[in-house]
């Protein structure tokens, strides 16, 4: 079985009061209508870096809110850049409650909140799902998309007008490469790893040819501009191998 997230263990001395501020204000906003609030990334598993971690949030109600949702997690990303400079971004993900206890979400919204998720507000509906196994199910579910994901990102990096843009799109698709290289062999390997650098290590022990390419995957998560044509050359190289990996292994194992 997976390892799921210890609920008990308190949050980073830095992120106690965001994280209390968050519930506070998304209650406010939300009233009856919120039902749970869930964090997940580096700040739920307690690993989180300030200066460079998001904070990652999915909100579920009851029912949708289209009409008001932007301007309150846009109040909300306000007040966090005034209070708490520390947090690189705020980022919501909503959810329905019946789409999040719906069986078609049981790969996606279930897997997520059991083993990647802590709840701080609310009902836990993690609770509605049993611990899962490590298995091509659930790497396909996360990462059959990861060619359009490349496409996405390389078509940022070659229209970045700031080196911030560019930084922060490096960052993002090298960490969805590096989780997806690992999630190609996660059925074989009966783990699973959410720390980039983690799953580029773990996956290198099934690809060892691969070391150069994750080297160059982990200088894109740093802090620098890289040459663009030098990024997409990692994009082409690297993520086409891995897309017709994904493509094989689905062949093969359906």
């Amino acid at each position: 079985m997976l390892t799921v997230i210890d609920p008990s263990q308190p949050f980073q001395s830095e992120y106690r009061q965001p994280v209390q501020d968050l519930v506070t204000m998304l209650r406010s906003g939300l009233g009856n209508n919120l039902h749970s609030i869930y964090l997940h990334g580096s700040v739920a598993r307690k690993t989180a870096i300030p200066n460079r971690s998001n904070l990652d949030v999915i909100v579920v109600t009851n029912e949708g809110f289209s009409n008001t949702r932007t301007a309150l997690f846009n109040s909300i990303r306000w007040r966090f850049q005034k209070q708490f400079p520390f947090i690189s971004e705020v980022a919501f993900k909503p959810a329905l409650v019946s789409d999040v206890v719906s069986l078609d979400s049981l790969f996606s919204y279930g897997f997520q909140l059991r083993h990647c998720a802590v709840c701080v507000y609310g009902s836990d509906l993690s609770e509605c799902f049993g611990d899962y196994e490590p298995s091509w199910e659930i790497a396909k579910h996360w990462n059959m998309d990861v060619e359009n994901w490349i496409a996405v990102y390389r078509n940022r990096i070659a229209r970045a007008s700031t080196p911030e843009e560019q930084i922060k799109a490096q960052k993002i698709i090298a960490k969805k490469l590096l989780r997806a290289s690992y999630s190609l062999v996660m059925y074989r390997d009966k783990n699973w790893f959410d720390d980039p650098v983690e799953c580029g290590d773990v996956f290198l022990k099934y690809h060892p040819e691969k070391q150069l390419d994750i080297e160059r995957l982990g200088i894109l998560l740093r802090d620098r501009v890289i040459a663009k044509r030098s990024v997409v050359g990692i994009l082409d190289g690297f993520g086409d191998w891995l897309v017709a990996q994904y493509q094989k292994t689905e062949f093969r194992i359906g």
